[in-house]
């Protein structure tokens, strides 16, 4: 396969390195493009640079701040074009099979097999770590995005239950408004605005969602369930500071840590904030589904996409992905990111209870038939398309459409961008 760049010469030496880690060059290194750059994301990579250096493989850094990786892909299309591409890149879903059928990527097929990486990593994973049958990347997590982060303090309040429906979820944010804090912890970016929407088109049937954002069924994107989407929408932000615009993720974790606000609606990397802050679950955060998603999960994964660099430089590479893919990395680096592992088969006994939680859920999610690719973070439709719900969403949330203004464009929006 020429797109590919293994030869059999690079797998003898990879084999060799692989085998022997004293056999590794101290001049091997890896140069990481990715957008952790926040406390808890830095904490939980670094994980993966001391496994990397311990091997004799040092490591060069390119972080690229943005929690959407907008911002990196970007940077990434720029150093590609020049010729100069990185060996390693933080990637999401559609965007690592886009660069696949660019024949930019490499091969893993070698390490993959050695290593019975199709046991391990569930098959809605592998849709995006294969293309065209052949290993192009590794993954480090399985992140899901339908969570609550909730202050502790505040909802003892509050009463203490959590909110098992919509009703009750409004409450609870009445409640909060009633304490003086800022009821949601918000981020005014568009990636911020679809994680909330993907969670509650989510709560409104597992069938709504995969209609609307799998198949892109018109009748689901422009139908009643969908305006009922938008108007619990334009509910939510009314319970949002005003000075959420261009807010980072991570500074609304801060705020529901601090007990500035009630409860942030994001992805199980939030928790990696509240460990850092030396938070327990139960104590002082909770940490639950988006109510009425229970039993649900959707999901991304973050993977480093190894692209096609010098023959040399293989080795390390191929050492890079073998240290991913390491239960052990898997659960030391997990338990700092708040991600569930990307292998079936490691074991929970390190994780704190919502990291058990989240593998429970993952598993049972995957079993039931209700584990679905994010919208919101590019594992349920290329990025054309997500780009264009982003667009419509985040109009609609900041008051730019009505729900029945809304509910029209969408369709449209998406067919456009097919």
């Amino acid at each position: 396969m020429r797109k590919f760049l293994t030869t059999t010469a690079v797998a003898a030496i990879m084999i060799g390195s692989l085998a022997g880690g004293s056999a590794v060059r101290a001049a091997e290194s890896v140069e990481v493009l990715h957008w952790w750059t926040s406390g808890g994301e830095a904490a939980a990579l670094d994980v993966l640079k001391k496994d990397l250096e311990s091997k004799g493989i040092s490591w060069t850094d390119m972080p690229v701040a943005g929690g959407g990786g907008t911002e990196a892909m970007t940077v990434l299309r720029a150093r590609v074009t020049s010729g100069n591409a990185p060996t390693a890149v933080q990637m999401l879903g559609f965007d690592i099979l886009d660069w696949a059928k660019e024949g930019s990527l490499g091969n893993l097929d070698e390490i993959a097999g050695k290593e019975g990486w199709d046991k391990v990593i569930p098959a809605a994973l592998q849709k995006f770590s294969k293309y065209d049958g052949h290993w192009i990347a590794a993954p480090v997590n399985v992140h899901s995005t339908n969570w609550m982060w909730i202050n502790k303090a505040a909802l003892d309040k509050a009463g203490g239950k959590e909110p098992q429906n919509w009703d009750e979820l409004v409450a609870l944010l009445d409640n909060f408004k009633a304490q003086g804090i800022t009821p949601i912890a918000a981020g005014g970016q568009p990636w911020q605005d679809a994680t909330l929407f993907d969670a509650v088109v989510l709560s409104l049937g597992t069938d709504f969602y995969k209609a609307a954002f799998i198949d892109l069924d018109p009748a689901a994107l422009g139908g009643d369930k969908m305006k009922t989407a938008f108007e619990r929408m334009t509910k939510l932000r009314s319970y949002v500071d005003d000075n959420f615009s261009g807010r980072d993720w991570n500074l609304a974790s801060a705020m529901v840590i601090e007990g500035k606000a009630g409860v942030q609606f994001m992805g199980d990397w939030a928790k990696g904030e509240f460990v850092k802050a030396k938070k327990v679950p139960g104590t002082d955060f909770v940490c639950m589904r988006y109510p009425e998603t229970q039993g649900s999960v959707t999901f991304n994964s973050d993977q480093f996409a190894m692209f096609k660099v010098a023959a040399d430089k293989v080795p390390a590479q191929m050492q890079m992905a073998a240290a991913i893919e390491s239960p052990t990395f898997q659960s030391a680096f997990n338990v700092v990111k708040g991600s569930a592992p990307a292998r079936t088969d490691v074991s929970n006994e390190a994780f704190d209870a919502c990291g058990k939680k989240a593998i429970a859920d993952l598993a049972d999610a995957d079993k039931n038939g209700k584990l679905f690719g994010s919208m919101a973070h590019g594992h349920a439709n290329p990025a054309a398309v997500k780009n264009a719900i982003y667009d419509v969403v985040t109009r609609e949330f900041n008051g730019e459409l009505t729900a029945d203004e809304a509910v029209k464009e969408l369709p449209a929006a998406v067919a456009a961008a097919q």
